[in-house]
């Protein structure tokens, strides 16, 4: 089969901007050093570019899990300029079409089923889409939105504004253009990228699928470190409204707080959050049909699944009158007529259901362990 044209402007430009950045950047660092000043703005820099990425093309755009104010929305949209990744709408376009067909080795954009290096950078070394690179039909929300046919319209302007005047700008303001340029510009632009990158390769290759095992995105909460919080895939993948990667509070996801704290100032609305009992239904799914799998291969296994099945049915059960009573709980306390005594009494009532849910969630665990070990 006839292999798609190469795309000789993208591969010069990720090409050259990697090997400037390998050579280049400590090659003036040993010769010449590099201010503290310099390091910390690089550090803002990696910061601004990526949570455009993350908050705005990700999160706001691609998937609607929050609103925003449209200052912030024109904050991101610069912030993905500097990033370089293609504008918004062509961005969320992308995304929106890897998302209905991940893993189709033909629909899917960036499919991590192509292997490491088409999913990381080779979907952009040749011209894969042809006629369909600029088809946004399936955006049509965003082509109402002012902010990111804005950004669309001056996208090569601002890329050039950016890219060249952030840190051209912060040189002068610190005292060190060239360290600034290198630092702030070229190795933030590459890693930056690369970063992002990673969620398209790494997240889909390396880490754990405790939400669904029907596509190949992982959780993997070291990725998340370089990412922004994106690296809770998995989650994902099956909850793309949530607003949230990291679901857990101690899950590293900047971009979670960071719209928390622009909804407490007023500056984001609608934060999407997928129900308790949704979350984890699918992981007790999950966690049946794999350990189904395993006893399926061992012999008289059928008590064992019996057993299974019997304990997965009580889990449900107790997570819908768990979740029930939650629901009952919430609505009880946006009512001011509502007695106190009755809102103490669905607390408690919410209280002895969470932690029977939870002793029922423990014991399901170790029953999935115990079977899974003895399949082993």
């Amino acid at each position: 089969m006839k292999k798609a044209p190469i795309i000789w402007t993208n591969v010069l430009f990720f090409s050259l901007t990697f090997l400037t950045a390998v050579t280049l950047v400590p090659w003036y660092g040993v010769t010449y050093g590099y201010e503290v000043s310099t390091w910390i703005a690089f550090v803002a820099c990696m910061f601004y570019a990526g949570l455009s990425i993350t908050a705005g093309y990700h999160r706001l755009w691609a998937h609607k899990a929050y609103d925003a104010h449209p200052v912030i929305q024109v904050i991101f949209a610069l912030g993905g300029a500097f990033a370089l990744q293609n504008s918004a709408l062509h961005w969320s376009s992308d995304h929106r079409v890897h998302h209905g067909h991940v893993d189709d080795p033909i629909k899917d954009p960036y499919a991590a089923t192509n292997g490491f290096w088409f999913s990381h950078i080779g979907w952009m070394l040749r011209d894969y889409q042809g006629e369909k690179y600029g088809d946004y039909s399936n955006a049509r929300d965003l082509q109402k939105n002012e902010v990111v046919m804005w950004q669309h319209r001056h996208y090569m302007k601002l890329v050039l504004l950016t890219n060249i005047g952030i840190p051209l700008l912060l040189g002068v303001m610190l005292g060190d253009v060239i360290g600034m340029l290198l630092l702030a510009g070229l190795l933030r632009l590459v890693l930056s990228q690369h970063f992002t990158f990673f969620i398209n390769s790494v997240a889909h290759i390396w880490g754990s699928r405790p939400y669904t095992e029907k596509n190949t995105a992982r959780d993997n909460g070291f990725l998340a470190l370089f990412t922004y919080g994106e690296g809770y895939h998995n989650f994902h993948h099956i909850f793309a409204s949530d607003y949230r990667n990291g679901i857990k509070w101690y899950h590293y996801d900047p971009t979670k707080w960071m719209i928390r704290v622009m909804a407490f100032m007023g500056l984001a609305s609608k934060l999407k959050r997928t129900p308790v009992e949704r979350i984890e239904r699918a992981k007790a799914e999950t966690l049946l049909n794999k350990t189904q799998v395993r006893l399926a291969k061992l012999p008289l296994a059928q008590d064992k699944l019996t057993l299974l099945h019997q304990e997965y049915e009580i889990l449900l059960k107790k997570l819908q009158g768990f979740c029930s009573v939650q629901k009952q709980l919430l609505e009880a306390k946006k009512n001011a007529m509502l007695a106190q005594c009755d809102k103490h009494a669905l607390l408690k009532q919410y209280q002895e259901l969470e932690q029977a849910f939870q002793a029922q969630k423990q014991a399901w665990l170790a029953l999935n362990a115990r079977l899974l070990k003895a399949a082993a």
